[in-house]
């Protein structure tokens, strides 16, 4: 796996919100952004107090409620050896086979604490995680479906390929950026372009319609309208001029 952004980069990601770097990759995105790349199905964040989590996605596939896997006794092993063979930080992107139904969970305190060692800051699993304080406090953060009590008959059953979660379909190596809101997970294509348009985009809101909605203090109706107005216009306008794209307010 090539990344493209720099250790610095991916710490600067971090310091916005998922829904922000969505408004920056919008205006750099060829895919459909009412239906690509990110969740399309609810999500939960058991440790929103973590804040966002990025990092480039290695992938697996479990089934916890077919025993037969286990007689595969190499998988873990294995499936361990490509974790590690990926350069961090990382975040595991796990698809449930028995989705809708959530049987068993690969994450607990243990898994957490592999995972971490192996340069893996979190997950996000289309099933079910358990010892939830104990993942936060090995510094692991999650988003899954809901929280369960046992590992059933967890184990690896394939990894490093497509997987879907959440309605989404994410390929290993995959830049993501998640957090309470849901996750978003970036075209190679758009990769290196993603922090500047991220930024350019919250410093255009913060210039143009977060001001004009905040100063109206003794105002009319009429001159908050006109003000709110123009400010859509200012913000539109400084978009298209850097994106030749008008964005959510233009």
């Amino acid at each position: 796996m090539t990344k493209h952004l720099t250790h610095a980069q991916l710490l600067q990601l971090k310091r916005w919100n998922t829904p922000t770097i969505y408004n920056g990759w919008e205006q750099i995105t060829q895919h459909d952004i009412a239906r690509s790349c990110f969740n399309i199905e609810e999500t939960r964040d058991f440790m929103p107090q973590m804040g966002p989590m990025v990092g480039y996605a290695v992938t697996v596939v479990i089934e916890p409620s077919n025993r037969a896997h286990k007689e595969n006794t190499s998988a873990g092993r294995d499936y361990a050896e490509y974790v590690a063979s990926v350069p961090g930080p990382k975040i595991v992107v796990v698809q449930d086979l028995d989705k809708p139904l959530v049987l068993g969970s690969m994450w607990g305190e243990v898994n957490s604490n592999r995972h971490r060692a192996l340069g893996c800051v979190g997950a996000i699993v289309d099933g079910g995680i358990r010892d939830v304080d104990e993942m936060t406090n090995a510094g692991f953060k999650a988003l899954a479906q809901r929280l369960c009590v046992g590992h059933a008959h967890v184990t690896p059953v394939r990894w490093n390929c497509e997987v879907e979660v959440f309605g989404t379909k994410i390929q290993p190596g995959q830049l993501i950026h998640a957090d309470k809101h849901g996750f978003l997970a970036i075209p190679p294509e758009d990769e290196a372009q993603l922090l500047d348009a991220a930024v350019f985009m919250d410093q255009n809101e913060c210039n143009t319609v977060i001001p004009a909605a905040r100063d109206v203090m003794g105002k009319s109706a009429e001159q908050i309208l006109d003000q709110l107005s123009a400010a859509g216009k200012a913000f539109g306008a400084a978009s298209k001029a850097h994106f030749n794209k008008s964005g959510e307010w233009g």
